[in-house]
């Protein structure tokens, strides 16, 4: 039997759901147990902000995928992928502000001032933040055309966060160069968009300089 738009969204939302939520379950149920190695704060952290990075990526995937496997339900997931990409950085916020600084809110704020990595890691937060609390549709309504320019700092945001992950190692620039990589790729199918957002913001800007 074909299933209708509305049952196909529904099993693709259950699946992420699962997909998305368990891996987070599963390893502070490994914190827990004290199976995360020698240094479970930091297996911890960098899980949680990994994650958070993989599922902005799988939220860039999704506009220029569902067109060319046919699959428009597909497009109905963004908000839900874009919730998940939160839930994982305030995780990896959560952790290092909880496990790394005690709950100390002066020496977050030293760090955040000190650390460009974290200073960008704050900033990136912030922005998915604000895209996080303006996702439900009757904010969106109230916002209007505000609402669109709002959502696309994610384009900026996503190379924010893996210049955060490589400046947060110690050593090794593969793994980051390779996110990298990948961010680039998927933004490429947004040339247009970004090119034209760009051209507009010089616009206004010229008319405000003439004002």
């Amino acid at each position: 039997m074909k299933l209708k738009t509305k049952e196909k969204i529904i099993l693709l939302k259950t699946a992420l759901h699962c997909i998305l939520f368990i891996p987070a379950l599963w390893v502070f149920y490994l914190a827990i147990q004290d199976q995360l190695g020698a240094d479970p704060v930091q297996e911890l952290t960098h899980f949680t902000g990994l994650s958070a990075l993989k599922v902005l990526l799988l939220g860039l995937l999704i506009s220029p995928l569902a067109p060319k496997i046919k699959f428009i339900p597909l497009m109905q997931v963004r908000r839900l992928v874009g919730l998940y990409a939160f839930f994982y950085a305030s995780l990896h916020l959560l952790s290092f502000f909880i496990f790394d600084l005690q709950l100390d809110w002066p020496l977050l704020l030293s760090e955040i001032i000190k650390r460009p990595y974290i200073t960008v890691g704050m900033f990136a937060w912030l922005v998915l933040f604000a895209l996080a609390i303006t996702s439900p549709m009757f904010i969106r309504r109230k916002l209007g055309k505000r609402w669109q320019p709002l959502h696309n700092l994610v384009y900026i945001t996503v190379p924010i966060v893996v210049l955060h992950f490589y400046w947060s190692l110690k050593s090794g620039w593969i793994e980051p160069a390779i996110y990298l990589i990948i961010t680039l790729v998927l933004l490429s199918f947004r040339s247009q968009k970004i090119k034209r957002l760009c051209t507009q913001k010089l616009v206004i800007r010229k008319l405000k300089s003439t004002v």
